[in-house]
């Protein structure tokens, strides 16, 4: 169920589409991303348990489409992630590498190199960074940024504070993240890297249009935060008020304070 009437009274969010739940979500955003593909677009492509319905729906949708059709889509392919956690390779199932290839690059059949993340065992992190801002801006930058929300209002791995101009970088990950993130460390906080190579919010707000993909009461306070605040470094998300072609996808449990308003 689509809410085509937002509850929010804040003028420069042109699309906001609230559904039931995360998989009704999910289906949303697939069909933005399959279109984007069809258009050639470079992608911008996010991790996390939010991008998992994302990511079923995708491959649903791309394996429904007729062949030559989806030979042809796959072919062209061009994504490049957010972030990796410094120290951790492809092989290490923890990494974003090893979750992007479970989700997308595996079943799709992917060609190696169409799904671009940082090289998180480099051995220097911060040229690393460099190296792959540079590469993406080779690559005519991002035209679709798929987003999610951090609970501490990071995106990426943004950590506030965080100004609007930050470039891609090695950042420091905050106690929050890594107790966000600790599923995957069997639940240990202590067992996640302590640092991540991220775009920037600079590489972020340059891309052509923007989605944020937020799912579930707990990221609801957080959502008000960064939508109805004005933007801040204490809330990086907020950051995206400013561009001009930000939808954002939720469902109703992470919408539920912004009636608020």
């Amino acid at each position: 169920m689509s809410i085509s009437a937002s509850p929010v009274s804040a003028p420069w969010l042109p699309q906001l589409r609230i559904e039931r739940d995360a998989e009704a979500v999910g289906v949303v955003v697939a069909e933005r991303l399959q279109r984007a593909l069809q258009r050639g677009a470079v992608l911008g492509l996010a991790t996390g348990r939010t991008m998992e319905p994302v990511y079923a729906a995708l491959r649903h949708c791309l394996g429904a489409l007729p062949e030559p059709q989806r030979s042809a889509l796959l072919a062209g392919w061009c994504s490049f992630n957010l972030d990796e956690y410094v120290g951790l390779g492809p092989q290490q199932r923890e990494s974003f590498a090893a979750f992007m290839d479970q989700q997308l690059a595996r079943p799709l059949g992917l060609e190696p190199g169409r799904l671009q993340l940082p090289d998180g065992l480099a051995p220097e992190p911060q040229q690393e960074a460099q190296r792959y801002a540079a590469a993406l801006l080779a690559a005519g930058g991002i035209q679709l940024q798929l987003l999610g929300l951090g609970s501490n209002g990071h995106v990426g791995f943004n950590e506030p504070p965080c100004s609007a101009a930050a470039p891609c970088r090695c950042v420091e990950l905050s106690p929050a993240t890594r107790r966000q993130n600790a599923a995957a460390f069997g639940g240990d906080p202590a067992a996640v890297p302590a640092r991540a190579i991220t775009l920037g919010m600079d590489e972020i707000l340059a891309a052509r249009q923007l989605l944020l993909v937020v799912t579930g009461a707990a990221k609801a306070q957080i959502l008000r935060r960064a939508l109805l605040e004005p933007p801040c470094p204490e809330v990086p998300a907020s950051w995206l008020q400013r561009h001009p072609h930000l939808e954002v996808v939720v469902d109703q449990a992470a919408a539920a304070l912004l009636a608020l308003s």
